[in-house]
């Protein structure tokens, strides 16, 4: 499976774009759209880093989220319908793989991926440095809802 129109969509609106570098709610230099790496060097993202044109950060996104499907797709051990899919890519794009292979959503969803309390395991992801973040908890909302809908 590969990230559809919707998934993409709440990537960008929920990174947002940037050319030029800045520091993250907890003080991670990031670029483009949330990008705190480039690949294929895996090289942070540095303060004084070029800016990225809108080309390279569409092209960096594409590159950057195949691993994240992997990921979802090596993790997830139930089929799931598109926004399902495109929800879990937006999740593990902003939170890790690490975090989804550890999560209680995870269970929920390996266990019956139409689970409706799947929704309230989403919103447990809404701190940054330990504070709950007002724009992750909209995008945890946002990530339930593309899930169910």
């Amino acid at each position: 499976m590969k990230i559809g129109q919707k998934g993409l969509q709440l990537i960008k609106d929920f990174e947002g774009w940037y050319s030029k570098p800045y520091l993250d709610p907890v003080g991670i230099a990031t670029i483009g759209y949330g990008f705190t790496y480039y690949l294929p060097s895996r090289r942070r993202v540095a303060m004084d880093d070029i800016p990225l044109t809108r080309t390279a950060g569409d092209r960096m996104l594409a590159d950057i989220l195949t691993h994240y499907e992997n990921d979802v797709l090596r993790l997830v051990q139930r089929s799931l319908r598109q926004q399902q899919f495109d929800a879990l890519v937006s999740f593990t794009y902003n939170l890790g793989a690490t975090n989804l292979s550890k999560s209680t959503l995870l269970k929920r969803i390996n266990q019956d991926p139409d689970d409706k309390r799947i929704a309230d395991e989403f919103m447990k992801w809404d701190k940054a440095g330990g504070r709950v973040l007002p724009g992750l908890v909209r995008r945890r909302a946002a990530e339930a809802k593309l899930y169910f809908s």
